[in-house]
Formats: structure tokens, C-alpha cells, sequence
């Protein structure tokens, strides 16, 4: 019998406009047994309503969202803003973190004040971000 490694999440979600991060997110998330589904949005509007159309099934919302700050049509702060007017079990269920090419001081202090984001990332996700995350 062989050992399989088991993904630590059932569902990760990633929102990025930029097509390649995402690819590469997405296949970094699934390569390393971090995430056994990945929901990908390349707009956050339609990444947030996927969580108000399943707000109430919890077997199929993600327990983690890597979120892009800046993005046309909705900002990844936007989202954050609507995100924060989601049900508190939803969000209970669901860990936040920002993920962003800025390089904007004020960007990554409203990022890590606001209450809903675990952390903020540098782009692009790697191995070692993935495993502090499964580390808390």
C-alpha cells in the first residue's frame, strides 16, 4: 500500500486578473498537497458572489482565499470590503490572505489592518508561504 500525500485544504481560492499568476498559483497549490480544488477568478465580483450563492454549504466554500490587490473592476480592497458584510460563519470558515506585487507601504499596512486578512504576500506564492500557512 503506498502512502499518499493528502491536500491539507479541500478548496483554495485565488483572485487575480494577471492569467499567468494564477496559472502558476494553481498548480503551485495543487503540486504541493496544499489545496485539492482550486477556484480560480480573474474578477473579484465573481469570486464574491461564488461565496454569497454558497455562503450556506460549507463543503464547498474555501477555507483559504489568496486575494490580488490591484485588479480592474474590483479592487482586491473592494472585495475585502464586501467580503467584510458576509456572514460571520462564513467568514469563520474562510482564512484571507493578500497576495501583491505593490511595493506601496500604505498597501500593505491597509492590508495587515484589515480584520479579515491573515497576511499579506509578496506575488508570486511559493512553497514556503504555502507551508507557514499549513505551520499556524
Amino acid at each position: 500500500m503506498t502512502n499518499e500525500l493528502k491536500p491539507k485544504f479541500e478548496t483554495v481560492m485565488i483572485i487575480d486578473d494577471n492569467t499567468i499568476d494564477l496559472y502558476i498559483s494553481s498548480r503551485l497549490i495543487t503540486k504541493n498537497y496544499f489545496g485539492k480544488k482550486v477556484l480560480e477568478y480573474s474578477e473579484a465580483k465573481e469570486a464574491l458572489k461564488y461565496l454569497q450563492e454558497n455562503q450556506d454549504d460549507f463543503s464547498i466554500l474555501p477555507q483559504i482565499i489568496f486575494v490580488d490587490i490591484y485588479m480592474p473592476m474590483m479592487s482586491g480592497f473592494e472585495f475585502l470590503d464586501a467580503y467584510d458584510k458576509l456572514p460571520l460563519n462564513l467568514k469563520n470558515k474562510c482564512r484571507t490572505y493578500i497576495i501583491s506585487s505593490t511595493i506601496d507601504d500604505n498597501d500593505i499596512v491597509r492590508a495587515r489592518r484589515d480584520k479579515n486578512v491573515v497576511s499579506f504576500q509578496v506575488k508570486p506564492i511559493n512553497k514556503e508561504f504555502l507551508d507557514r500557512i499549513i505551520a499556524d
